[in-house]
């Protein structure tokens, strides 16, 4: 098996070194991330300049490691290159540094990687943690990870999906058991600070507060809450084909 990752979180990010040590449990892993921190890029290509792509040394010998000076979806479709006219069997990115939850799944650069793979059929997960702390183990989602790849390759998931997985921050002992869920809403108060630099010149600071509007258990945001590994199968497709038919009887007036 080849497994390709990816992230947003940079190449030397301790989330992609425990993800990548598990998953060469499964096959051959590769390595295609950003060179420096790209949080926030969601789907976001480099277009008007040149990509740099260097294999680099990675704490696990036996992954070959590229950098690459672009966004994650960047280093997710240089990586399909890579195994052009094949796929890889296996795209996961991650594990992220906090959740990819509700809304937050659309500015995320972790699921735009994965969802890289999905737009080409090649089974793709995306896999965050839910804390921001500096000191936190990414063994235990690591570990996650390996068991909901394994599963979905058991029952041959269906690949046009992105496989959304948020892992609670507890020991493993804590850990509840795994909830398919449905993405959550939550709503942005509070929006940018405004501040004042040295030269008397405003900028602007992002500082929205979160609210959670969905409170449904069968949310991502709440299962990760009560203690479970949520996954959420996210599809490629935006249309709402609920609205379709009442739109094509208001134009054709």
């Amino acid at each position: 098996m080849r497994i390709l990752i990816c992230n947003d979180d940079g190449i030397h990010f301790p989330g992609i070194v425990a993800l990548a040590k598990a998953m060469t449990t499964l096959g051959e892993v590769y390595i295609f991330a950003p060179d420096v921190e790209r949080s926030a890029a969601s789907n976001a290509l480099t277009l008007g300049m040149p990509l740099r792509c260097k294999e680099v040394p990675f704490e696990i010998p036996e992954v070959k490691a590229f950098s690459v000076s672009g966004t994650p979806a960047d280093c997710a479709k240089l990586g399909l290159d890579f195994f052009d006219p094949e796929k890889p069997d296996l795209v996961v990115s991650g594990i992220n540094k906090g959740p990819n939850m509700c809304c937050d799944i659309m500015y995320s650069g972790t699921v735009a990687a994965a969802y890289e793979g999905a737009y080409v059929e090649a089974l793709s997960m995306a896999v965050s943690l839910n804390s921001y702390s500096a000191d936190v183990d990414y063994n235990v989602a690591a570990d996650w990870a390996v068991k909901c790849a394994k599963k979905l390759i058991s029952i041959d998931a269906d690949k046009r999906y992105v496989y959304n997985i948020n892992v609670p921050n507890l020991p493993q002992s804590d850990i509840k058991g795994i909830k398919v869920t449905k993405m959550g809403f939550i709503e942005y108060r509070g929006g940018y600070d405004k501040r004042v630099d040295p030269y008397g010149k405003p900028y602007y600071w992002v500082n929205g507060k979160p609210v959670v509007i969905d409170k449904a258990p069968e949310c991502d945001n709440n299962a990760v809450s009560d203690g479970y590994v949520s996954i959420t199968p996210l599809t490629r497709d935006y249309t709402a084909y609920e609205m379709m038919a009442k739109l094509r009887g208001s134009f054709k007036e």
